[in-house]
């Protein structure tokens, strides 16, 4: 669609502001193609709204609701994986690290340190044992047992209604 057939289409819908408006009728008087053009236009607008708008019948949607349900419903795409390449690949990482390995401890040469002239501890558990210490953790399995208890009784409880 070119311009001036845009330009006529908006003047005939008045969607024009008044400068675009006056040039557009300014056109009309002064060219003959663009006066036919606006004249065929016209009669097409008028042809068009004499026209009857048609509408679907009222049982257009329950026709359509019910083609769809006829319609099969789509399944879900199940594939089934072949294990075999699943272990297969699995298998060659395994064996990929496995030589790996193998090859860092044949080219590795095994010294320990002598730690024990380094390291000497004197770890004593009667300073960590207390009866507080005890305390603390009795009081803490015993809050622990009731809470899984109470877990326990409300599940029965509530399969039983």
């Amino acid at each position: 669609m070119n311009t001036i057939e845009q330009q006529l289409w908006d003047y005939i819908d008045g969607n024009l502001n008044e400068i675009q408006r006056k040039n557009i009728e300014e056109k009309i008087k002064t060219d003959a193609a663009v006066k036919l053009q606006y004249e065929e236009l016209l009669n097409l607008n008028a042809a068009f709204s004499e026209m009857e708008i048609d509408e679907p019948s009222m049982s257009f949607t329950r026709n359509v609701m019910e083609s769809v349900a006829l319609e099969p419903a789509p399944i879900s795409l199940k594939t089934k994986v072949d294990t075999r390449i699943i272990f297969s690949i699995g298998s060659f990482f395994v064996l990929s690290i496995l030589a790996l390995l193998g090859y860092i401890f044949y080219n590795s040469t095994f010294t320990m340190p002598d730690f024990g002239k380094y390291f000497t501890s004197n770890f004593s558990l009667d300073k960590y044992i207390t009866p507080t210490a005890m305390y603390v953790f009795i009081g803490f399995d015993i809050i622990i047992g009731l809470i899984f208890m109470d877990y326990f009784l409300r599940r029965k409880l509530n399969q039983r209604d």
